[in-house]
């Protein structure tokens, strides 16, 4: 009889955890399936008034920080314009790209660092805010290749 209850036993969990095992990634596919994540935060248009300031890239010591926060004071309109993937509208209430370089928030995450810089290069190319923000919105940004920053820029350079 005792070996009939832990062979009954054995079967019921073995189907439990089969079942658990299925029902998990059913539903997460059928999560992502049902609807695409949002588009974090940003402005349709250049800004009306004045924009906040970047901060100063002399506050950081590391060089590809420095280089981000440079980059990011010659495109301010345009860093205004772009969403940020990193998803800080939710975190800190960012309202586009640009607060994240009006904070120290940029300094400490590669994905704002890599968004600033391909809208610099996209600007430098001639492509319009809104053209930028679709090729963020691709994944384009994560192309950016950092190591080409490891030089300290002309903080007051031409824009």
């Amino acid at each position: 009889m005792r070996a009939k209850s832990i062979f009954v036993s054995g079967v019921v969990l073995c189907a439990t955890a089969m079942g658990i095992g299925t029902a998990a990634p059913r539903a997460a596919s059928r999560q992502a399936q049902s609807s695409e994540e949002p588009v974090p935060a940003f402005h349709n248009e250049a800004p009306k008034g004045q924009l906040p300031e970047t901060l100063s890239p002399s506050q950081f010591s590391d060089v590809v920080v420095q280089n981000a926060y440079t980059l990011a004071a010659r495109v301010k309109k345009v860093l205004y314009q772009q969403p940020c993937y990193c998803h800080c509208d939710r975190s800190q209430g960012h309202k586009s790209l640009l607060d994240c370089f009006a904070s120290t928030h940029g300094s400490g995450c590669g994905v704002c660092m890599r968004e600033a810089v391909y809208s610099y290069e996209q600007t430098k190319k001639g492509k319009t805010a809104a053209q930028i923000r679709e090729g963020i919105e691709r994944g384009e940004w994560q192309q950016v290749d950092m190591s080409k920053y490891q030089t300290p820029l002309a903080t007051n350079a031409a824009k």
